[in-house]
């Protein structure tokens, strides 16, 4: 739990946030694995969890363009998860990677 509070710290979406509300986010949060050429999500997919990405790398592309890579702190699907939108690309692991999920049901218990 500790460790999660400190990785939510770290990042620019909750890095401000209390550690009593960071405490409550950490212990709503799943871990996830993704092999090398996993998809996290596609293009098109209802979002429903955004995603904190604690080790590896993640290439945000639409087809063969490459959008974004992100890497360790970096938060991603925060947009479709407070708005229930379809994705607008595709995320998918570059290398082994190690991600945090919170659901949107549990965002927006937590924000209420």
């Amino acid at each position: 739990m500790i460790e999660r509070i400190f990785i939510l710290k770290r990042t620019e979406v909750f890095g401000e946030l209390s550690h009593e509300i960071l405490g409550s986010l950490a212990a709503h949060m799943e871990e996830e694995q993704l092999d090398p050429g996993e998809r996290l999500f596609r293009k098109g997919d209802l979002g429903h969890a955004m995603y904190v990405l604690v080790e590896g790398t993640i290439r945000i592309h639409d087809g063969g363009r490459t959008l974004a890579e992100l890497g360790a702190d970096d938060v991603l699907g925060e947009v479709t998860a407070l708005t229930s939108e379809v994705r607008t690309a595709t995320a998918t692991a570059v290398d082994e990677c190690r991600l945090l999920r919170l659901d949107q049901d549990v965002l927006y218990a937590l924000m209420a």
